[in-house]
């Protein structure tokens, strides 16, 4: 009988040891041997300074820390779908990580910061706008209003310039051509109020749109004009620099609550590093891609620190409206953004 006590003691005693051992704990990402797969899509050539900071710090540095654990596939130019898919797909929980800018902008409003005219004193500030404690306060709120999704970074599109197949080098040449624009109030209104036409045209079908004349020129950053190749089928660049536009990293939410607090902390710590890699690396491009824009013949003109101010006055009445239009947001967010040194 003391025997029988005395096995029944250490075996209760050993259990949890041997449990331990053996793996079958929730303590780690879960069972021991799981792995998981991250999907990541998005809409941009590899060289983009987001793309390139995707593979390059994203997913070395959740696959080095998790050993393996956690496997990074990281699909770009729109493999897994515009822009609108992508989205569709985070939120549906069919693919894991999205780089978007603002497809969700019309049910959360406070996503047109991110497109706002003239916001920033230059790319540093914006860096440091969205790499701080504002990113976490509109991360917040985007959660509470999209429960099934994470945004855990905010990364560089670019500072967005004009480009046309038509003269454009002064703020005069904006009249009558038709402009490309993304699908958001903003983008259609500066070209409207600059005298232009819009017409919104999916991202991977803008090269075939430019080269039809479909549209006379479109607007995006520099870098995005070389990493789609836009200066095939342009010819002229104004550099505006009318919006520094974020792109962002988003997560299904099911998908990051399933991993353990350590593999979610490496998931959140690797999209705050390829964020802020993205915007270093995007600065330092910038002189780069004019010189290798002009070297492809396309004529690039610097907006004057005039036409620039004409440019804010002549958009006056869309800014004037956003503001009235989001009052309960924007001017309060906009102060913030300002305020930040």
């Amino acid at each position: 009988m003391k025997k029988r006590i005395v096995l029944t003691v250490l075996v209760g005693l050993l259990l949890p040891a041997i449990v331990f051992a053996s793996g079958n704990t929730q303590s780690g990402a879960g069972a021991a041997g799981k792995t998981y797969t991250i999907k990541v899509g998005d809409n941009w050539g590899a060289s983009h300074p987001m793309a390139a900071a995707m593979d390059n710090v994203f997913k070395t540095q959740i696959e080095q820390k998790t050993g393996g654990a956690i496997k990074v596939d990281v699909y770009h130019s729109g493999t897994l779908g515009n822009e609108a898919d992508l989205w569709n797909g985070v939120r549906n929980g069919t693919i894991e990580v999205a780089i978007v800018g603002t497809p969700m902008n019309q049910e959360f409003p406070t996503m047109l910061i991110s497109d706002w005219p003239f916001l920033y004193r230059d790319i540093t500030h914006a860096k440091k706008v969205w790499t701080g404690s504002i990113a976490d306060e509109v991360n917040a709120q985007f959660h509470a209003k999209f429960p099934t999704v994470y945004m855990i970074g905010w990364g560089p599109n670019s500072a967005r310039t004009f480009t046309s197949n038509k003269k454009l080098a002064s703020v005069d040449d904006f009249k009558g051509q038709k402009f490309r624009m993304p699908g958001n109030p903003i983008h259609v209104g500066i070209a409207e109020n600059l005298g232009a036409s819009a017409q919104v045209i999916p991202l991977g079908e803008l090269f075939s749109a430019l080269e039809t004349g479909v549209v006379d020129g479109q607007d995006n950053g520099m870098v995005t004009v070389i990493s789609e190749a836009f200066y095939e089928v342009q010819k002229y660049l104004y550099e505006t620099n009318h919006i520094i536009a974020t792109l962002e990293i988003v997560i299904s939410a099911p998908f990051l609550d399933s991993l353990s607090p350590e593999y979610q902390k490496i998931v959140k710590d690797a999209a705050l590093a390829a964020s802020a890699q993205a915007w270093d690396d995007y600065a330092k491009s910038l002189d780069n891609d004019r010189t290798f824009l002009q070297s492809k013949g396309v004529t690039v003109t610097q907006c004057s620190a005039a036409d620039q101010q004409r440019i804010i006055t002549l958009i006056k009445p869309l800014t004037d409206k956003l503001l009235a239009d989001n009052a309960s947001w924007a001017p309060a967010l906009i102060e913030k953004v300002k305020a930040v040194q």
